[in-house]
């Protein structure tokens, strides 16, 4: 039987997922830069979900409400739109912008 990501996994509060400037709230769309951004490590724990929620087949719809915070039965649209941009934002940053950090440390 498998089991859902829901159930592996327990919601955690919003204040719980990003480090950090705790001002920095989730948005819409992270900003698309080049490089890392303060969003990028204030969220990475929430990319770190995300990726993880992927690659365990999980629905977006579990992810956005536990990864997130968000209601897909309220506002699917925007719901949908807020975990595929932070998705692809922490898939960039396993490609392209860990070298950033990288460079960063160095």
């Amino acid at each position: 039987m498998k089991v859902g990501y829901q159930a592996r996994h327990q919601r955690v509060e919003r204040e719980e997922t990003s480090v950090g400037d705790p001002n920095l709230h989730l948005q819409d769309k992270p900003p698309a830069r080049d490089t890392v951004t303060d969003y990028d490590l204030c969220h990475g724990r929430i990319y770190l979900r995300l990726l993880d929620a992927a690659a365990e087949g999980a629905d977006w719809t579990e992810a956005a409400e536990l990864v997130l915070g968000l209601d897909p039965r309220s506002d699917a649209d925007r719901a949908r739109r807020v975990h595929d941009s932070h998705l692809e934002r922490a898939r960039w940053m396993t490609r392209v912008g860990y070298r950033d950090l990288l460079a960063r440390t160095s």
